[in-house]
Formats: structure tokens, sequence, C-alpha cells
């Protein structure tokens, strides 16, 4: 079995029980709710223990629990730019923003990058009178560039200098 077709059994199950992913992120608990579902779609891997109870959950052999454990080759993306509707608005504010959240991310921390390994997200609705609204929240560790072969008096890495 690869990871997709476990990926399809697990959505199968979902549609068939009438699950929410808020049932099943219950259900297995222990790590964020987002990394639960990532997890089910194939992106991210489950703890030894989160494993155990999705399996259990979902009625799986030892071999589909031990793969929901692996580090799963990520990137579910089937084409570039996506083409579905909401994942495209994602691509599309970093096309728009992308190049002013790189300027003010380094600015205010010097050269370097945002973690999306050392990286917390949550998502909530945000109650709104004109229409309910998605409110995503993103943290990544700030991850300076290392300034190999550096001289004397040359910073080792790309913190913010004052």
């Amino acid at each position: 079995m690869k990871r997709e077709d476990l990926t399809e059994k697990l959505l199968d199950i979902k549609r068939e029980k009438g699950w929410t992913w808020k049932y099943i992120q219950d259900e297995i608990g222990g790590i964020s709710p987002i990394l639960i579902t990532a997890a089910c779609m194939g992106q991210m891997k489950l703890p030894k223990a989160q494993a155990a109870k999705a399996a259990a959950l979902f009625g799986l052999s030892t071999a589909e629990e031990r793969m929901l454990n692996e580090a799963p080759y990520r990137g579910s993306i089937p084409a570039m730019p996506p083409t579905d509707p909401l994942i495209y608005r994602f691509y599309e504010l970093v096309m728009v923003y992308g190049t002013t959240w790189k300027e003010l991310i380094q600015e205010e921390f010097g050269d370097g990058i945002m973690s999306a390994i050392d990286f917390n997200m949550t998502m909530e609705r945000e109650p709104n009178n004109k229409g309910d609204r998605v409110k995503m929240s993103l943290s990544g560790k700030f991850l300076p560039y290392k300034y190999y072969g550096n001289e004397e008096g040359v910073p080792e890495y790309g913190f913010k200098e004052d």
C-alpha cells in the first residue's frame, strides 16, 4: 500500500461514518488538531501513541498503523498554480505578500527564514456580522543564515545587527 492509498482509505472511512475532523482530532488527541488532520492527509507523521489511537479508531492493520508513524513525502498539491480555489488563495497570499513578509521578517530578525518545522499553527472561526472570518496564526522559529568562512569581526549568523 502507498501512503496516498492510506489517505484515501481514511477519507473513505471518515465519509462512511459521517465523522468530522473535530471528532477524529478529539479521539486521537495529544498533538495539534491541525497536525492530526495533516497526518491523515498524508503530509505529517503521527507519533507512535497517536498512530495507535488512529489505527484503533479507523480499524487499520499493523502495517497501516506503522505507515502513519513514517515520515511522509510531503507536498500534496498536484499542479502549480493550485486549481482548488481555497488552496489557490494561500498561493495568492504568497504571491502578493511574500516579498512584504520577507522584508518585514528580515528587518525585524535579520538575514534568515521562518521555520516551517519548528512551527505552530492555529485556525479558528472569528464571528463577524458581515460574515464569519477564518483566523490563521502561524508561528515559526527564526533561523538565521550561517555566514561560513567568516573572518574575525564578521558575525557568524545573520541575526539583526544593531
